[in-house]
Formats: C-alpha cells, structure tokens, sequence
C-alpha cells in the first residue's frame, strides 16, 4: 500500500509499533489512501470535540463496513458572523486517542488553507429545505455545510456516511443534496444519544455554567411533554408547539429561540391538523449558548 507523501501525513502520537489510524492532511492523500484500500467504508464527519454522540456513530460504521473513516474539520463557512468559530471546542490529541481505541482506520484532518485555497470560489446551495428554522436563523449556514460535506464526500469516497438526527435540518439538506446530485452515497441516520438526564450530547454543552447545566434537561421535558399529548391522541399542531412553550416557560435559565412543528420531509410549517409524519423542533438559549433538540412524530 503507499503511503501519503510525508507532507501529508501526520503521526497520531502513538507509542512506536502501537496500532491506531493513519491521519491524513490533505484532500490529495485522502484519495490516495482511500484508491489503495478498497471494499466498503463507513465515514462518520465531525467538527472534532468528540463525544459518546460521535463515537456510537463510529461504532456503527465499523460495524457496517470494511473500512471506517472519520474527519476532523471544524468548517469557517458554516460559521456566521459573531458565532463561535474562535472559541469552538477543540482537542485533537483526545480526539484522535478516542478514535484509536475506536479502531478507526483513518482520519482525515485538513487544515482550513487545504479545504478553502486561496481564489477558493465554489459553493453548494440547496434552496427549499434550508430556508426555514436554522436556515432562516443562521443565513449561509447551510451553503457552509453542503459544501463542506460534498467536499469531504469527494476525498473520503464513502460508501456510507453517518449523521445523528439531532441535527435534522441538516440531515434533510445533505439527504436532498445526495439526491439532487446523484452522489454514489448512502445517508445513514443514526439516534440522538443523549445524557442521563436527556439532554442531548453536543459539543456545545462544554459551554453551560453548572447551573445552565442542570436547567438544560427542560428541552426534552418540554419535548417528551408534547410527545405524550401526540401519544393521547392530540393533532393540532399549535397546542402541541403550545405545550413546548409552556414547558420551556417554567425554567428562567431557559429562553426559547422557536419551537417548530414542520413536515417530517420538506420542513414547511404544519397548522390545523397533523396529519403524517412531523418533525417537531426546537432551540433554547441558555446565557450565549444555543441548543437545538428534536423528535419526530408518526
């Protein structure tokens, strides 16, 4: 097998003749290692700070696959201005130890100058499906991450590719930019791990005081309340967002940014009777720090 040239290349900090992933720096030495290994592969992208989240994503993608790749990138065009670009976090040497006890087989780590060269000018769009919710609510957020992501499909050349659903705006737009571009891709969707309490694992949570930290779990009580309601037979699709708010109401750390009852598929916003599949989603604000949550109703 070649190795990448060694510019591309850098040690995981392995002990001398230990096994761990091969880390790779550059869009050309990624599709130079992915040609040499062949077969399936399962590729979990992440913006690094890794979590139980991520790591249930990489199991699944060994466990489905011959090959499992992860990336490491945390991407400046998905980033507004006045967001958290700066001070998202990051610690590369844990990530990679956690993916070396993982087992991965390789990482792939560029640095922002490889992803968006100088004259770098080309971006994807996707136009329905981003326009409400997180789209409306960070504009260009999800110019960033279609073109990050197809970027990162065209080094890593994954035969699977796993996203969590907490993040289900996003989901749908890479699941609409596959189909729209006939990308040789299959989109797993994978569970929203959670903490014990429920608050759904982000990177993000490193951000919340500790008592920001106990007031977060109020996002799936609000969300598992109106849940119980759609279970007892409640359609209406304002009462349900209703009992979101109400639940979100009683925590003073909270403040809601909006609550969402949308068409499980197109996103467009639900009113009268629900009648199939619906995605019903939120974001609290807790200080500076913003977290998203959702479940789906069928």
């Amino acid at each position: 097998m070649a190795r990448p040239n060694d510019a591309d290349f850098r040690s995981t900090g392995a002990p001398a003749g230990s096994p761990g992933p091969v880390v790779l720096t550059t869009p050309a030495a990624m599709q130079r290692w992915r040609r040499d290994h062949p077969g399936d592969l399962g590729f979990v992208p992440t913006m690094g700070y890794l979590h139980e989240g991520h790591l249930a994503l990489v199991r699944r993608a060994k466990a489905e696959n011959a090959l499992a790749v992860v990336s490491i990138f945390v991407n400046p065009t998905q980033f507004g201005p006045g967001e958290d670009f700066e001070r998202y976090p990051r610690d590369e040497v844990r990530d990679l130890q956690l993916l070396r006890e993982a087992g991965v087989d390789a990482v792939y780590l560029p640095s922002a100058a490889e992803m968006y060269p100088p004259g770098y000018q080309t971006y994807v769009t996707v136009e329905e499906v981003t326009r409400r919710l997180e789209g409306a609510a960070r504009p260009g957020h999800f110019r960033g991450v279609a073109t990050v992501v197809l970027k990162l499909f065209n080094a890593v050349s994954p035969t699977r590719a796993y996203f969590g659903r907490k993040d289900a705006q996003q989901l749908r737009v890479i699941r609409r930019m596959v189909r729209d571009l006939d990308l040789p891709v299959e989109i797993v969707p994978c569970d929203i791990v959670r903490e014990p309490d429920g608050l759904a694992m982000s990177s993000r949570n490193v951000y919340l005081s500790p008592e920001q930290r106990a007031a977060a779990p109020v996002i799936k009580r609000s969300l598992d309340a109106a849940a119980a309601a759609w279970a007892a037979g409640e359609r209406d699709a304002e009462t349900l967002r209703r009992i979101v708010r109400d639940v979100i109401a009683g925590e003073p750390l909270a403040a809601l940014e909006y609550v969402s009852l949308a068409d499980d598929e197109t996103l467009d916003e639900l009113d009268g009777t629900v009648a199939g599949p619906a995605l019903l989603s939120l974001v609290v604000r807790f200080g500076a720090t913003r977290l998203l949550d959702n479940i789906e109703l069928a």
